[in-house]
């Protein structure tokens, strides 16, 4: 299965590095999915993220969190996920030039790439890259161009999904910005 026959997309977070191990290996024990990402993010958590059909992702999430107990951080699944999202995680979009920029800042990863799908959902914008929590204090971020109206209206939407959890750290829209900020987006 390729990234763009991802029909869905989860994740679970946690606070210990040791259990995201075997975290990871219970969410792909119980179900056919794709391992994404299985790695420790800023400060001492982890992240695992699958990909597959609905059914198997919901039920991969579902063993993975169950199986956090109390470290469980945050969890998601995506279904139908905007394929935009694989190269923004990736750091692979090509963006020359800034319309309208976009920042959306979380408290946690999932909760991120949750904001990100929403907003790329919301509006015809751009995703430029989503940082996984990594150098960051185990913040997220998603950075987006587009013109001030689509990115005004993605960020809003990112935002409203980032705080329904309450981990939402910033919106930031910059109109025209500087041709400077390329430069340290990428």
């Amino acid at each position: 299965m390729t990234k763009s026959e991802f029909q869905s997309v989860g994740g679970v977070e946690t606070s210990s590095m040791a259990k995201g191990f075997a975290v990871t290996d219970t969410m792909l024990k119980a179900a056919d999915v794709k391992l994404l990402v299985s790695r420790t993010i800023c400060p001492g958590k982890f992240i695992v993220l699958v990909a597959g059909q609905v059914a198997d992702v919901n039920a991969s999430v579902a063993a993975g969190a169950s199986a956090a107990a109390e470290s469980l951080v945050d969890q998601f699944s995506i279904p139908n996920i905007d394929p935009d999202i694989f190269p923004a995680i990736e750091g692979t979009t090509q963006v020359s030039e800034l319309e309208a920029l976009g920042i959306i800042e979380t408290f946690s990863v999932a909760s991120l790439i949750e904001a990100a799908d929403a907003a790329a959902k919301a509006a015809s914008i751009r995703l430029i890259e989503i940082k996984l929590a990594m150098a960051m204090g185990g913040k997220g971020l998603v950075t987006f161009t587009g013109s001030v109206a689509a990115v005004e209206t993605a960020a809003s939407a990112a935002a409203e999904n980032a705080g329904a959890k309450g981990l939402l750290g910033q919106k930031v829209v910059i109109p025209k910005p500087r041709p400077e900020l390329l430069r340290e987006l990428i």
